[in-house]
């Protein structure tokens, strides 16, 4: 994110932007913003690459406030869900809104999933401990769950079934990755792991906070990783309820966030000393299983 002042006029001062070229730099936006894999595939309709990118910039850039916006995060938050606001009502100035504002108005997209993520991070300011696990499930709602509910209407999809799926796999995503970098996150000031369950395995945040692992950590890493599994294998019946097209990236998706519970596994679930990751090489895996299912088994 650009370092300013204030990161929501940041490179927008003196510029107005018409859709077309609020769309093109929600793509530079994304592009350069780039993770485990690509937003948008070449799997995905040749009409939805646009709009998966203004959706992925709006949530990437939402969080980046949260997370790394210099000064006062919840100011910069509130100004952020006015123009939220003006995204679904008239008036958008900034390139994301812009282009959002297209986007919801062709696929009749709602507004709450993206006031939730907006919500998730204002939280994230005064917020930095989860008493039991449904605490955590109830903030996964606001900070995974909207994702998929935005994908999931550019598809056309808006029943319940197919959301609760969907909420499943997605709050799987985010646990996997809160257990992937509790060490991180500490440093950072913030535990995900439900302070019931450190106590129940007599795991202490001072030994979270000075990393040392061991028995008793392991087994409480053991409980949430076989949650988080719990979660995938609840949402999977998805991948059989959507396009096609669509399932190239929720199975890689969700085998990424799997692979990040297995590399757990393999690290006799320490997750202290040394923080798990996914080769090249499994990634590689992933994807010709992915289009093997898609191509070759047709499914």
């Amino acid at each position: 994110m650009t370092q300013s002042a204030n990161p929501i006029e940041a490179g927008t001062e003196a510029r107005s932007f018409d859709a077309a070229s609020a769309a093109d730099w929600c793509e530079r936006y994304a592009r350069q913003h780039y993770e485990n894999f690509s937003v948008v595939t070449r799997f995905l309709p040749g009409h939805l690459h646009a709009p998966m990118y203004t959706v992925y910039a709006y949530c990437r850039f939402t969080d980046d406030l949260g997370d790394e916006a210099p000064g006062d995060r919840l100011a910069l938050l509130a100004q952020w869900d006015h123009e939220l606001g003006a995204a679904f009502g008239g008036g958008a100035t900034h390139p994301i809104t812009v282009a959002l504002a297209e986007v919801v108005a062709e696929f009749e997209m709602e507004q709450g999933p993206f006031a939730r993520l907006i919500e998730a991070n204002r939280r994230d300011q005064t917020q930095a401990r989860y008493p039991t696990f449904q605490d955590l499930l109830e903030y996964c709602d606001y900070s995974a769950s909207p994702v998929g509910e935005m994908v999931l209407a550019l598809f056309g999809y808006r029943d319940e079934y197919r959301i609760a799926l969907s909420n499943a796999t997605c709050t799987a995503l985010q646990l996997a990755n809160h257990w992937q970098d509790v060490a991180r996150d500490c440093a950072a000031g913030r535990i995900y792991l439900p302070l019931e369950d450190l106590r129940q395995f007599g795991v202490s945040e001072e030994q979270i906070a000075a990393r040392r692992s061991n028995g008793a950590f392991r087994e409480l890493m053991r409980f949430e990783v076989d949650r988080a599994e719990a979660l995938f294998r609840q949402g999977e019946p998805l991948v059989d309820e959507v396009d096609r097209d669509l399932r190239v990236d929720l199975r890689l998706f969700t085998a990424g966030g799997r692979a990040v519970l297995r590399a757990i596994e393999k690290q006799r679930y320490d997750v202290l000393t040394r923080r798990p990751t996914i080769s090249s090489q499994q990634k590689g895996r992933m994807l010709l299983k992915a289009l093997v299912q898609r191509y070759v088994l047709g499914s």
